[in-house]
């Protein structure tokens, strides 16, 4: 596996076709694992990016305490497959003159839109410019963040990018708890608590499988846990499917997850 750390390097290393590509802001789980192995399957070359996205974190998010290990993702990406590393710097990405920006509409409103201002705004600019430096013909996100797949493929379609999104299905630990970088800051209390969360989402869909209200049954099971302050559980339809979502802090660890109710499954 090869690392490279500019613009210039990555074009002049990468072919023009048979590229599969796995954003990442690295902190490397088994839900990257799975974008790796979905490339790998996929594509003759597969390449990871690791970059901590600025842009998308907001006044007062984790952004300076966000997990970085480059050492430890290089090893993980390279026994996943991966043939190269994309990890440029901050001013790599956002020269001083940088002033351009990629707004998706009414898919960034609501959700994590909302929770988060700018946030989208910062994803999809990234984004973008990711997809320009390495040319993929595949990228590769994860179901746990459905509204970022879906404003991604939005754009996709929008400016005509000649590239297939590809969804993994959301990783979960033994205990059902989806995988996160995040799930590193939670304490063995916190983590406890953070199980209502799939379990809200799983009597919500049960609920939904009766004719009964998804969000009344998943908030039932969210009010019942002390340790855990819900922010919102809300029906969406994106790329094609219903989902359950919700939000919910256990401690300061901000947690997100989805489950399915109408379409096909990942």
């Amino acid at each position: 596996m090869k690392t490279l750390r500019t613009i210039e390097e990555a074009r002049a290393a990468l072919p023009d076709g048979g590229v599969g590509l796995a954003p990442t802001m690295g902190a490397l789980h088994a839900g990257h694992v799975a974008l790796f192995e979905a490339a790998r399957r996929d594509n003759e070359v597969v390449v990871a990016s690791i970059f901590v996205n600025p842009a998308q974190f907001g006044a007062g998010e984790d952004f300076e305490h966000y997990p970085r290990d480059e050492e430890a993702d290089a090893a993980l990406a390279e026994s996943a497959g991966v043939d190269f590393l994309f990890v440029p710097s901050v001013a790599e990405m956002y020269p001083d003159a940088f002033d351009t920006w990629v707004d998706v509409g009414s898919l960034s409103a609501g959700l994590e839109g909302e929770a988060r201002p700018g946030h989208f705004r910062g994803v999809a600019t990234v984004c973008l410019k990711l997809f320009n430096i390495v040319r993929p013909e595949r990228v590769y996100f994860g179901q746990k963040d459905a509204q970022q797949a879906a404003v991604v493929e939005r754009f996709v379609e929008d400016l005509n990018l000649e590239l297939e999104l590809r969804v993994v299905p959301t990783v979960r630990d033994r205990d059902g708890l989806a995988v996160s970088s995040r799930n590193a800051y939670l304490s063995a209390e916190e983590r406890a608590a953070a199980l209502a969360l799939p379990e809200a989402l799983r009597a919500g869909a049960g609920a939904h499988q009766r004719g009964a209200d998804p969000r009344a049954a998943a908030q039932a099971i969210l009010a019942a846990e002390p340790g855990l302050q819900p922010e919102y559980v809300e029906l969406a339809k994106l790329d094609g499917r219903m989902y359950l979502l919700a939000a919910a802090r256990a401690g300061r660890t901000r947690l997100i997850d989805n489950v399915v109710l109408e379409g096909d499954q990942q």
